[in-house]
């Protein structure tokens, strides 16, 4: 059973085409394998980090913040020698 498939196309410097050639030769793959790998991790990545901006945002709107003041003053102190507790916590 064989996946249906679309095929994409993008122009990409020819810096980056090389390094993907080369990558492939070097794997044995086909560069579609490299590129899909490599578009699959972004996506994966993209996505992460859209669920973690609507988790940050209902904190936000939940009042669950923390003052930039506060996080200032404790990365200042943490060179010292009585550096402050982390307002992390």
């Amino acid at each position: 059973m064989t996946a249906e498939t679309k095929v994409l196309t993008a122009h990409v410097p020819i810096g980056l085409a090389e390094k993907v050639e080369a990558m492939a030769s070097r794997l044995e793959r086909s560069r579609g394998w490299v590129m899909k790998q490599a578009l699959a991790a972004w996506v994966d990545q993209e996505e992460e980090r859209h669920r973690m901006t609507l988790e940050a945002l209902l904190d936000v709107d939940s009042g669950r913040v923390i003052d930039h003041q506060a996080i200032q003053a404790w990365a200042d102190s943490l060179g010292t020698d009585k550096p402050l507790p982390s307002p992390l916590k």
